[in-house]
Formats: structure tokens, sequence, C-alpha cells
């Protein structure tokens, strides 16, 4: 499909009995904003993960600018990747997760060059110059040398969204990103998200932030029970919701 970055068909996973997704099916074009809503429990973390295949799907496939991830095709038959090229179409992929996951003894500074010097062989001299201008884009020059610890967490998210931009990738990905915050520092993290929108970059967000998925969302995708229920413009979906399911979901959210 001609513009398309991100292309889920007939994604199945599950734990056990537990099935999570259920033949999830969804494409996302080149610059465009996804914002994923749904329950707790609905499969919104599960699709982002085999994204970039850190959960292994049970059907389907997933590509990402038109190649498979996770996997090769030989005839009717996709066969695992090695880790290592694994690895490789990771670095296309940025990630935020709701717990920042940076390195505790690792500067924030640090905790952006590293994948860009460790995974692309960039210089350390031309990975720390970009490193310090992400850190300005998302408001922390002066916090090169502080380690998470001595960082809120709204600071620390930041901080991992300059890392998810340091490998340059094709899309990102947010997973629920301020879940994990205050309700007072929720704001800044936002704040540099919507400014992420503006700038063409390929995004797949879970949020529960309904408010923030009218501005900023190309298509608003809700989830449940592992399967889309319903997707469209935020005017749409949000507005105008066609389906029970996602009436219920925003009445209990709105």
């Amino acid at each position: 499909m001609s513009g398309v970055m991100v292309d889920v068909r007939g994604v199945h996973k599950g734990f056990g009995p537990l099935k999570v997704l259920r033949g999830v099916d969804l494409q996302v074009r080149t610059g465009e904003v996804t914002v994923i809503l749904g329950p707790s429990g609905s499969g919104k973390s599960t699709l982002l993960r085999a994204i970039n295949h850190l959960e292994k799907v049970n059907r389907g496939w997933i590509s990402i600018d038109g190649e498979l991830i996770g996997y090769r095709r030989s005839g009717d038959k996709l066969y695992e990747l090695r880790e290592k090229d694994i690895l490789r179409q990771r670095t296309h992929i940025g990630f935020v997760f709701q717990n920042f996951n940076l390195f505790p003894h690792l500067t924030a500074l640090e905790n952006i060059v590293e994948a860009p010097i460790s995974a692309l062989r960039r210089p350390r001299k031309a990975a720390v110059v970009a490193a310090e201008r992400l850190l300005e884009r998302v408001g922390l020059a002066d916090k090169a040398g502080a380690y998470p610890r001595q960082l809120s967490g709204g600071q620390q998210q930041r901080v991992a969204i300059a890392r998810a931009l340091a490998l340059e990738p094709k899309v990102l990905l947010f997973d629920e990103p301020t879940s994990a915050l205050d309700p007072e520092l929720v704001g800044e993290v936002l704040d540099v998200i919507k400014d992420l929108t503006r700038t063409g970059t390929t995004m797949i967000i879970v949020t529960h932030e309904v408010s923030f998925a009218r501005e900023v969302a190309d298509t608003v995708v809700f989830l449940d029970g592992g399967v889309v229920v319903e997707q469209g413009p935020p005017a749409s979906v949000l507005d105008a919701p066609q389906h029970e399911r996602t009436r219920a979901f925003l009445s209990k959210v709105l």
C-alpha cells in the first residue's frame, strides 16, 4: 500500500488460554499520528510491543516501511529472524515506555548517546552533539549531567523521548507515556509530544488522555477485547462514535 509506514495484518496474540489480540488490522500512513484508546486489558500495549517484536505474534504479520518485522517470508511460511537482525530493525522503531526505562547509572546525556554509538556505530563526538540538541528540544538542556534519580518523572520521560529520537526512527511508539506521572507533570510531557506531531514523524500513541487524542491525532483507533472496534478521524470516533462499546467507554472517561 503506497504511503503506509506501519502495516498490521490479522495479528493474533495469546498468553496461554488468554487471547489478547484477536485479528488486528491497522494501517498507519507515513507522517500521520494514530492514537489508540481502549479499556485496560484491551490489548493496546501488547499491540505496540508486537510492532517492534518485543512480543512474538501467534498469527498474522507486521511490516514497517515495507519490511516484515521479526520474520522473513519463504513461500507461505514465516521464519523468525536472528536476534541481531531483529535488533537492527528496532533501530528504526523508537519506543517510549510507561516507566521511562532509563539506565540509572548513566546521566541524561549518556542515556541518549548509548544507542547511537553502540547500535549505529556513530562517532561519540557527533552523538554527543546530537544528544545535546535533543535535550534542548525537550527542554532539558541544563540536565545533561543529571542522573535519573535526580530528575522528576516528567523530566525522566522527556529524556526517554529524546533517547527514542536519537536513533532517527521511522516510527515512534508511545505506550501510555503519562500513566506513571503525577498529574501536575503530565502537561510537560504531552507538550513535547505535541511538538513532535508537528514535525511529520509517524507516531502511534497509546493513551487515556482523550482531549490530547482529539488535539493531535489524524486517526483514533478504539481497541476492545483484542479487536479494532472503531477507527477514523477524532471528530468521528470521539464526537460521533458509531459503536455502542465506543460510546460506553467514552462516557466513562470524558
